[in-house]
């Protein structure tokens, strides 16, 4: 079968799993004819995505978030002003779909929840059939636990669920763990697309934390913790773009732009982990036995659900502050899940296979 892949270009799960799924569909005698890749002025498209696709690649301006002024933040209303104010761009992102669309004419298109795809359905309506590939359509099934209130962000995020898997043949939900499939939903729950280098690493336990921050405004937090315990190393993981590739601020804190390399190597052997509540982060630190702490970011009603969904597969413990020292008192509390999960995860190739072809 061909494929095209339109994928999220906000935050890095959603590229490393285009990744995975990409070299599964190829080596089982696939082919991925083209990569189209949500754009935004805040994100730049990192050099390990570019290393493992190797089809044509395709930027296009896509609906992003809005944060605040210390980029910490989502701001809702911003968010959906600025995303109104952008709609005849994203109608030519829409048209250059089309064009490439009917340049391959692909059997399906797989969709990493960017809405380009949900409006390029909804405005065009081509023949092709239409996967959708996330974590997030895991928020439809009727056992997913939700956290309490905020009941406008929840009916928000399941509106963005329904846009993004607009006339889809098959929802795939990305789990930590098995669930029963709703097929009167369409809805298939799979286990995660980890990328072959992280099966590949020896996990170990070493002396320093690891830190993935996908909004830079969180530095300042690491600083204080430092600050406090200048003991411990610390190794942070960034896309600040006026920064050097790697900013040493003194023997133990250290900050880099984005380096799946050494990002892989750093986590498999950290001693703990902080990030802000992404899916596929999570799933790599859960599957290299890493404790985690989660911190979604404030006003990210999906993070916030990615966290509650984790702490109850056993990742680890969630925080609405990016603190360190919160991660630092669970560690002895932490029990190991990670042999049931890898279980779970080996199943990847052979479930997907089977969904999609």
């Amino acid at each position: 079968m061909k494929y095209i892949f339109i994928v999220q270009g906000e935050g890095r799960g959603h590229m490393t799993q285009a990744i995975s799924l990409y070299h599964i569909l190829n080596s089982n005698g696939h082919e991925v004819s083209h990569v189209i890749v949500g754009k935004s002025k805040r994100r730049i498209l990192p050099n390990f995505f570019l290393d493992q696709i190797h089809s044509p690649i395709t930027q296009l301006e896509s609906p992003n978030f809005v944060t605040d002024k210390k980029n910490k933040s989502v701001n809702f209303f911003k968010t959906l002003f600025f995303n109104l104010i952008r709609f005849r761009t994203f109608l030519r992102s829409i048209r250059e779909i089309d064009q490439i669309v009917n340049k391959e004419n692909p059997d399906a298109i797989i969709n990493f929840y960017d809405f380009l795809s949900g409006l390029y359905f909804l405005l065009k309506r081509p023949q092709p059939e239409h996967f959708v590939l996330a974590h997030q359509f895991l928020l439809n099934h009727s056992e997913f636990e939700f956290p309490k209130g905020r009941i406008y962000d929840k009916a928000s995020l399941l509106l963005g669920n329904k846009l993004a898997g607009y006339k889809a043949k098959k929802v795939l939900a990305l789990s930590f763990r098995k669930m029963k499939d709703e097929p009167s939903k369409n809805l298939h729950v799979v286990p995660p697309l980890l990328r072959d280098e992280i099966k590949e690493q020896i996990s170990k336990k070493g002396n320093h934390f690891l830190v993935y921050m996908v909004n830079h405004g969180y530095a300042e937090d690491v600083k204080a913790f430092h600050l406090k315990h200048p003991e411990i190393p610390i190794q942070c993981f960034w896309d600040k773009k006026d920064e050097p590739n790697e900013l040493i601020i003194d023997d133990t804190l250290t900050f880099h732009q984005l380096d799946d390399k050494k990002f892989i190597q750093l986590m498999a052997s950290c001693k703990g982990y902080l990030t802000t509540a992404g899916f596929e982060s999570v799933c790599e630190a859960m599957y290299l036995k890493k404790p985690i702490l989660m911190v979604p970011v404030a006003g990210h009603y999906e993070q916030a659900c990615n966290a509650l969904d984790a702490v109850k597969a056993g990742a680890g413990v969630s925080s609405e502050i990016f603190d360190l020292e919160i991660l630092l008192d669970y560690l002895p509390n932490h029990k190991d899940v990670g042999d049931e999960f890898r279980q779970w995860c080996h199943s990847t190739p052979e479930t997907f296979l089977k969904i999609l072809t």
